[in-house]
């Protein structure tokens, strides 16, 4: 800060004749060294912050051939494998990881996916179209008001599980491509169409289908 830098011991003939200017030059002199600490405190907050902005491409959609990976408990940031799954649920939540930069696509809660296996021959047609061995993606978001997707229990309609949202009690059914069988959710959840990389789970294509709420959490 050597702009702030000051010879306090440089004679000066107003401040020796002058009480009051020698007051003003002192009082000047702090505002320019307070000024001089305050940039440099909010350079350094500001390098702060962007050192923990989150990489590129964080927040966008699924992409194509992005890898799934596990988005909570022991495993995760770990790939999600047709082995780690077990037909009949419970459903796992997962990222898309891009395959070239290993970024995982976190930075956006509406990316979060609910994968469940089922037995194939419960899917519907296009479920099945979008399935991988019975193993079918959907967004982890419920299309009421945007809270986590995060039950898998038996139907308050019928004996089968289902998606559940703790919020205001939407059931979606994953074998009809996740449509609403129960609660004020206006839509089914946006479904993602899988596929199998060297045995790991990966993305086929776009969601089909809005994701996120019809109205504010």
């Amino acid at each position: 800060m050597a702009c702030a830098s000051f010879d306090t011991n440089s004679p000066s003939t107003e401040s020796a004749t002058d009480p009051e200017v020698d007051a003003g030059t002192e009082q000047t002199r702090r505002s320019v060294l307070l000024g001089a600490l305050a940039t440099s405190a909010c350079l350094g907050c500001s390098t702060q912050a962007r050192a923990g902005e989150d990489p590129p491409g964080s927040d966008e959609r699924p992409q194509k051939g992005d890898l799934l990976v596990f988005s909570e408990g022991d495993q995760e940031g770990k790939l999600i494998t047709a082995a780690d799954l077990r037909v009949g649920g419970p459903p796992v939540h997962a990222w898309p990881k891009d395959p070239n930069t290993s970024v995982v696509r976190s930075a956006s809660r509406l990316n979060e996916i609910l994968i469940v296996k089922l037995d194939a021959a419960d899917l519907d047609e296009k479920t099945r179209a979008r399935a991988v061995d019975g193993i079918i993606a959907y967004s982890a978001i419920c299309s009421h008001a945007g809270c986590p997707v995060t039950a898998w229990v038996k139907s308050d309609v019928g004996d089968k599980e289902v998606f559940k949202c703790m919020c205001h009690n939407s059931e979606y059914d994953p074998r009809a491509g996740a449509q609403v069988v129960f609660g004020p959710a206006p839509r089914r959840l946006a479904a993602l169409p899988l596929a199998l990389v060297d045995g790991s789970l990966s993305v086929a294509g776009n969601f089909i289908g809005k994701v996120g709420g019809a109205q504010p959490g």
